[in-house]
């Protein structure tokens, strides 16, 4: 199956990043090439995309996409919380923009033996990294009812986690769930009919949870967003494109506490704390997919654009 995935908000992506001739951007969710392939029309020789991945068949579908470009192109296998290795790796210390398009490509959902899709039966994978060893299985199999439930509330804001957690348990004590079918077929017997019809598919919210614990999506969002802020350039810009409100919040509040980092009393006179401001957001709001695209891409429907920018022109 050839690499198919619609780059959602190319457009404004690409607007939000600014992007300079030889500047150096980071593409640190590559997937397809969607987005780095516009970003290097831009670059001249001197420019350099730095593309990170974890899953090995977007990277050489990359490399064959941007094998053409007159700019320098480094494509890393990894994971972008590596980030800071990265381009130390590189001999790099600032760079002009980094884009992260978080959550799963259309391609992971389209195909079928990756386990992403609760439409089609596949065994319980949903690794973004194929060369690691746990997978969905290990979860729906191994953890506890407690913490199935855990992750089932926090990750997928599941109204029934306990009552889906407690029968994933009772089945798994005959025979291992091992397929994508067999664990909806156990979430759609604990979800009411009334809330299958509001809330849409009775499985979207469960395979969220265990996709984001197993990828660990959130943890290493928390961890790698400042260290990308750190290394902007003064005026580099930070995009990020979120699909739910977990991922939003975390990059929301993240851009808030560097645009306006002072800890000090709201009735001190004046700031004493000395934590200056390290940029600020650009525009204040997400920036959302058009109607347009929404036409050509029902996927983008949930998504949120936001952009930082490093200090350089704060008080603008």
């Amino acid at each position: 199956m050839s690499f198919k995935h619609i780059s959602v908000m190319l457009n404004e992506c690409i607007e939000g990043l600014k992007i300079k001739a030889d500047g150096i951007y980071v593409d640190g969710t590559l997937g397809g090439a969607g987005h780095s392939m516009e970003i290097c029309k831009y670059l001249s020789k001197e420019g350099m995309l730095i593309g990170i991945d974890q899953d090995l068949v977007a990277l050489n579908t990359a490399r064959e996409r941007l094998d053409d470009f007159k700019c320098q192109v480094n494509l890393i296998h990894s994971n972008y919380e590596e980030f800071k290795d990265i381009i130390a790796d590189l001999n790099i210390e600032v760079i002009d923009g980094i884009l992260l398009d978080l959550g799963v490509s259309s391609y992971q959902l389209d195909t079928a033996d990756r386990g992403f899709s609760y439409m089609k039966d596949a065994p319980l994978d949903m690794r973004m990294d194929q060369t690691q060893e746990k997978t969905a299985k290990d979860i729906i199999n191994d953890y506890s009812e407690k913490e199935l439930a855990k992750i089932l509330k926090i990750y997928g804001e599941e109204k029934f986690a306990n009552r889906i957690a407690r029968k994933i348990v009772e089945v798994r004590k005959d025979k291992e769930i091992e397929t994508t079918l067999e664990l909806v077929k156990i979430i759609d017997g604990c979800i009411p009919t009334k809330n299958k019809i509001k809330y849409g598919h009775p499985a979207k919210r469960t395979f969220q949870a265990v996709r984001i614990e197993l990828n660990r999506e959130l943890e290493v969002l928390t961890n790698t967003l400042q260290d990308m802020i750190n290394a902007l350039k003064p005026e580099g810009r930070l995009c990020v494109i979120t699909f739910h409100s977990l991922e939003d919040r975390i990059v929301k509040h993240l851009f808030k506490d560097n645009e306006n980092p002072c800890t000090c009393p709201t009735d001190f006179p004046i700031c004493v704390c000395g934590k200056v401001p390290m940029g600020k957001m650009k525009p204040r709001k997400p920036i959302l997919p058009t109607e347009k695209e929404l036409e050509v891409n029902s996927r983008s429907r949930s998504a949120k654009l936001r952009v930082f920018e490093k200090v350089g022109d704060v008080d603008e």
